[in-house]
């Protein structure tokens, strides 16, 4: 299907699982653009209900009697299965299908300056860095991001103008579909092995969305990940790098204040460039900074719209967020659901003024925590306590092979206390019980975890 099709505002696009965080984002700048957007999901919840009132046509339920044979064109996710009811019945009506993937590929050739952003770490703080950035530069850019954010109102912006800006998953190759004109890798680590053979099929993976890029686009990436070496020898385009120690950005004289927010100098070419203060915690989020930094040096924006756009991204929703104080213990959530994303959160939360971290996870997938059962063995070290809540399925079925049990008792033996209890409600009656004034209660992960800590502010 060609680019043309997005030209004509009378075709009928369906969206199945529309009331997912990245389909969302795709119905609502086909609504800016006075399309007909019509879709389903299970249940009904807020993102849904707002695409409704912005005038799409939601089915609650996932039954074939929902597609009809004047749909134009379906859209459906990775996540979605081979015998979704809707997808089987456009199968049979011979209804076009496209990925989400595509068809977000389909969007961005429309503009010139399109900005991906990849990792296996890091896309949501980096995009939304960059979307403040460029907000900052009234450069009036469409950005799609994988979290709430606060200075667009969610997880979308429609814009008017040539810039696009993305995050770019990996999973099952779905930023391969893009149109990057700047391609941002973060890092490069072994995650979704359920789909990847391992961590060198995932660098591919990375070295083939890099050659996406045009000879005169920019790939940006860290040049300190030792993954990243095959990277640049095999693109064709401009490379800019950034690091602590070794590239052509670095952020030199870092000091942290009392909530562990960084400040830091930007050297480019041996020289100065401009000094930074960020108002989101960690080292990793000076990493995040820098590959805005790069981005926007690319596009000639501004020392001052930099600083500026920076100093007021005070984080993205589920990106340990101060969910608010009960007795004088702080609340905090946070998305990561990854061995790495874990040790750099627990790090931050080190560094935020406490007496214990209590950290609540809840494990993303029974794939994930079976292929990475080891890093997460060895991933809480900066936790007082850990309690593990059952692991969150997702897209996938208990097999019986791995259980939140299992990685207790394998935690236990590294002399970190760890429990594991079966409901949220079991899990904030402990909490009830031994969180004390000036601790933390950090709940982690990427399922719905962060009702524990709701529950207990509550």
């Amino acid at each position: 299907m060609s680019f043309d099709f997005l030209k004509d505002k009378n075709k009928k696009i369906y969206f199945i699982g529309i009331g997912g965080i990245s389909m969302s984002g795709l119905a609502e700048i086909l609504l800016e653009r006075n399309f007909k957007v019509f879709g389903s999901d299970i249940k009904p919840s807020l993102i849904t209900d707002k695409l409704s009132s912005n005038g799409a046509k939601i089915n609650i339920g996932q039954v074939k009697e929902n597609i009809t044979k004047d749909i134009d064109l379906i859209v459906y996710t990775a996540a979605i299965s081979k015998d979704n009811l809707e997808l089987v019945r456009a199968h049979e009506l011979n209804i076009p299908l496209m990925t989400r993937a595509e068809f977000l590929g389909h969007i961005m050739k429309g503009h010139k300056y399109n900005v991906a952003i990849a990792g296996t770490h890091g896309k949501t703080t980096t995009t939304s860095m960059v979307s403040h950035i460029f907000l900052n530069a009234n450069l009036d850019p469409t950005i799609l991001v994988g979290g709430e954010l606060d200075a667009i109102g969610g997880n979308v912006r429609p814009g008017n103008s040539e810039y696009f800006l993305t995050e770019a998953c990996e999973y099952k190759g779905s930023f391969l579909k893009f149109f990057p004109y700047i391609g941002v890798i973060l890092n490069i680590d072994a995650d979704h092995l359920d789909f990847y053979k391992d961590i060198d099929d995932i660098q591919n993976a990375f070295v083939n969305f890099a050659k996406l890029i045009p000879k005169n686009g920019y790939l940006i990436c860290y040049k300190e990940d030792p993954r990243m070496d095959k990277v640049i020898s095999e693109c064709n385009c401009n490379v800019l790098t950034y690091g602590f120690n070794d590239g052509n950005v670095l952020a030199k004289n870092i000091k942290f204040d009392e909530k562990g927010c960084a400040s830091f100098d930007v050297y480019a070419a041996g020289e100065i460039l401009t000094s930074i203060k960020l108002n989101v915690p960690g080292k990793h989020n000076i990493l995040n900074a820098l590959a805005s930094i790069c981005v926007s040096l690319s596009l000639d924006v501004s020392k001052d719209f930099i600083c500026n756009g920076l100093e007021s991204f005070k984080g993205t929703h589920r990106r340990f967020e101060i969910k608010g104080i009960k007795n004088g213990v702080t609340v905090i959530d946070d998305y990561a659901h990854h061995p790495t994303e874990i040790k750099a959160t627990l790090s931050a939360a080190k560094n935020y003024p406490h007496k214990k971290v209590f950290c609540v996870f809840q494990p993303h997938t029974y794939s994930r925590t079976l292929n990475l059962f080891k890093e997460f063995t060895q991933a809480f070290n900066d936790a007082d306590e850990l309690i593990l809540a059952d692991i969150y399925a997702a897209r996938e079925k208990d097999a019986g092979v791995v259980s939140s049990s299992m990685l207790a008792n394998e935690i236990s033996k590294t002399n970190l206390k760890c429990s594991n209890f079966h409901s949220f409600e079991e899990i904030v009656s402990y909490l009830n019980q031994n969180v004390k004034n000036g601790d933390i209660l950090l709940t982690v992960g990427a399922g719905d975890v962060f009702k524990i800590g709701e529950m207990y502010l509550k």
